[in-house]
């Protein structure tokens, strides 16, 4: 195989045969979740959602990797990047494509998202024990809800094409509230941290606090919630990201961010 053309967290992507693409995971992600990604895939496709054509789950060399149909574009971060002036129209496009994903009916047999979070949160060790069962109490007392949910909805997994926008990278797609999809998206904004060591340029986390306002309050327009809805979920998906391989600094920023979240859940009685 030739050089991947895309590095990600869990895979990195190459060029295949019969327009597709390798989807070619790494050697921690185990068999079931690649064929848990598949049918999800396969259930967002046939619902008539924007996504690539899943082809058929493949080993190679002894890793996992998932056949998808080509989609040639760029994808929105890249675009953000090479046009900054044009940040609300991104920011507005993608509430407005997340927004149109929880209005769609939810095919049958997609996981729940109550479950996987409550796995994520079980398996975050950098939470202390008391702190962990406050969280999945706050969570066994919000709403579950039964939208479809990305899981993992930010600029880099929107590709622009000819043919519009097309949302990739579904692995943890799910059945569940759209709050908790929205509080996933805001998060990653505002506390993501590049994997080397170091800060984020001013001039960056500036920019990105821009596009994380005109993102919320353009999705607010389109599906309104409470500050204090949101912020529940907020809370929510710091917890649960705990459990995945992030930065130093970005486990020292949620895990002050859940004490003081869970203090001002606190104080209002909740």
């Amino acid at each position: 195989m030739d050089k991947p053309f895309a590095i990600g967290a869990t895979a990195e992507i190459y060029a295949w045969e019969n327009g597709q693409i390798l989807k070619l995971f790494r050697e921690w992600v185990t068999a079931d979740a690649v064929q848990t990604e598949a049918r999800t895939a396969r259930l967002v496709h046939a619902s008539g959602a924007p996504v690539p054509a899943v082809g058929e789950v493949v080993e190679i060399d002894g890793r996992m990797g998932l056949l998808y149909e080509r989609i040639d574009g760029r994808s929105m971060l890249a675009a953000l990047t090479a046009q900054p002036w044009r940040l609300v129209h991104f920011a507005r496009q993608l509430a407005e494509l997340q927004a149109d994903l929880h209005q769609r009916a939810v095919p049958a047999g997609m996981p729940a998202q109550c479950e996987r979070m409550q796995r994520k949160i079980g398996a975050a060790e950098a939470l202390p024990p008391a702190t962990r069962q406050r969280v999945l109490a706050l969570l066994d007392s919000l709403p579950t809800g039964h939208q479809l949910c990305h899981g993992d909805f930010h600029p880099d997994n929107v590709l622009l094409t000819a043919r519009g926008p097309v949302i990739i990278d579904w692995i943890d797609a799910t059945a569940g509230h759209p709050l908790a999809d929205v509080a996933r998206s805001s998060l990653l904004m505002s506390f993501a941290q590049p994997p080397a060591d170091g800060t984020l340029d001013w001039k960056v986390r500036l920019f990105r606090r821009w596009f994380h306002s005109a993102y919320l309050a353009h999705y607010g327009r389109l599906r309104p919630y409470t500050e204090d809805e949101l912020a529940s979920w907020r809370l929510i998906a710091a917890a649960a990201r705990l459990s995945e391989t992030v930065p130093e600094r970005e486990v020292r920023l949620l895990l002050a961010f859940v004490e003081i979240e869970l203090e001002h859940q606190t104080k209002a009685g909740k």
